[in-house]
């Protein structure tokens, strides 16, 4: 029972958006996708206009100003994309969203990825 409350928390405050929603957002300039994986897969595949922020030295303070944008994480699977948030959150700031299923869905979703972050 107690990790479905868990599992509920968790849901109530890290919003899921799907790769579709994050790109087109991107696009519009309303989200700043903000990576959180380590530089060596940022390096083997990345988002475009992603700003890395790896979470083994997540520092929310490091997340740039997204001038007006929300915030949205992103990771490989949507694990560490939620870490992310949590920790963001807790630090004060209202990063509340992250890209659902990360790098795996986006390219699933057959949206492009660059080589060298």
């Amino acid at each position: 029972m107690a990790d479905a409350t868990l599992e509920d928390d968790v849901a109530n405050q890290v919003q899921d958006l799907t790769p579709d929603e994050v790109s087109k957002g991107v696009a519009e300039g309303r989200y700043l996708l903000v990576d959180v994986r380590e530089p060596n897969e940022v390096e083997a595949e990345a988002y475009p206009y992603g700003v890395v922020v790896p979470l083994s030295t997540f520092d929310p303070k490091a997340i740039p100003d997204p001038q007006g944008k929300e915030v949205v994480f992103a990771c490989r699977s949507g694990k560490r994309s939620v870490t992310a948030s949590l920790a963001a959150q807790a630090a004060g700031l209202a990063y509340d969203k992250h890209l659902a299923g990360g790098m795996l869905g986006w390219k699933a979703a057959g949206l492009p990825s660059k080589v060298g972050g």
